[in-house]
């Protein structure tokens, strides 16, 4: 089987799916590559990289879409009115991609109207036997270590505590809302540069991993667990957001950096920093909204913008890995190589619906709506 690795043309995306060392681990596998000449050059792996590999060069992306029984992308396909990649794609192709269905669950209606498979990269069951598997984390990792940077980058101070002859500077405050895994990535980098740092979460499981990472957890009383099966949080009641929000406000308003993490599958993200807190927030800090393109944590966030508003600057960035494309591609290259080692054999895919792997991350099969979890919602 031929897979196919298209550029990536979603704005700001600078990552590529397939490094030229996984394509060669690929071709030992049986497969065949074939690759959008500059596809990998936001990343930094130029054509030669790849032919060195063993891969081949293809002129444009309908001629990659063509030769490909599988296609394998970083972001969901791009369907408007200057392009369709779906349309553009073989029926019966597998596509493999980040694909966030709970949010755009009329794209999982067309990629089954078109004829393409589909496995979400970002429903990669949280078993044991996936962890290789698990793009969200690899991702989120990176983008917790580079919310730091680049919030730094916008504070007018320095992180550490620092005793000179001309007297003592005091270290940062930073907040963190949310104790994923790029919230606690992002914990570690910040206490790395001598910040003190404060992480709020509505999963009290998570306080032991905050405290072993140096951090303080900030608590909020609750009833019930707010914590799903799938180890992500749940959607939290008006009255349990409320009752965050009165403890959050004294933390927030003394922070000189506030990064928000904080997302639920399928919903619109939380409110968790309004604007009454950023009008009390100290002039020349920083919040960084990580959950800025699913409606966003702040209240005054701009999807893609930075902005300032009362004095505080407001980070909108919704792609943090695409900012360190290199490794981000090199992670999720091994992401995808995992999935295809557990999937193909041979230099042949096969789409077992009695693998847990596949049930779960299958979204569309067969000119249908395969995924449980999406039907509901075309």
């Amino acid at each position: 089987m031929v897979i196919g690795i298209p550029k990536e043309i979603l704005s700001g995306e600078n990552r590529v799916a397939i490094t030229p060392d996984t394509a060669s681990k690929l071709i030992k596998l049986g497969f065949e590559i074939v690759v959008e000449t500059n596809a990998g050059l936001n990343a930094h792996f130029l054509d030669e990289n790849y032919i060195n590999a063993g891969a081949k060069i293809l002129s444009n992306v309908k001629e990659v879409f063509e030769a490909s029984d599988v296609i394998c992308k970083v972001q969901r396909p791009v369907v408007d009115s200057s392009i369709n990649e779906l349309q553009l794609m073989k029926k019966g192709t597998l596509l493999i991609s980040f694909f966030f269905p709970l949010n755009y669950p009329q794209l999982a209606k067309e990629s089954a109207a078109a004829g393409v498979n589909v496995i979400a990269m970002d429903f990669i069951p949280r078993i044991t036997r996936a962890q290789k598997m698990d793009a969200l984390s690899s991702q989120s990792n990176l983008a917790g270590y580079k919310s730091v940077l680049l919030a730094a980058n916008h504070l007018g101070k320095i992180f550490p505590l620092l005793m000179t002859a001309a007297g003592t500077i005091t270290p940062a405050k930073v907040v963190i809302m949310g104790a994923g895994v790029a919230g606690l990535q992002a914990l570690g980098t910040a206490k790395r540069l001598g910040a003190i740092v404060e992480v709020s979460d509505v999963r009290t499981a998570v306080k032991e991993e905050v405290l072993s990472l140096g951090g303080r957890f900030i608590e909020v009383e609750q009833d019930v667990s707010l914590q799903d099966e799938r180890g992500y949080a749940k959607e939290q009641s008006a009255e349990f957001l409320q009752k965050q929000k009165e403890v959050l406000f004294k933390h927030i308003t003394q922070a000189d950096i506030v990064i928000t993490t904080a997302l639920i599958p399928g919903k619109k993200a939380p409110v968790l920093v309004t604007e009454e807190m950023v009008k009390n927030m100290k002039h020349g800090s920083v919040v960084l909204d990580m959950a800025a393109e699913f409606g966003g944590n702040c209240e005054l966030s701009e999807m893609n913008k930075t902005v300032v508003k009362h004095g505080v600057t407001i980070i909108g960035e919704t792609n943090l890995p695409g900012l360190i494309p290199t490794q981000a591609s090199e992670l999720y290259s091994k992401n995808i190589l995992a999935l295809l080692t557990e999937i193909g054999k041979g230099g042949t895919v096969t789409l077992d619906l009695n693998n847990d792997i596949v049930k779960e991350s299958l979204i569309s099969y067969q000119g249908e709506v395969y995924n449980q979890r999406i039907k509901p919602l075309v």
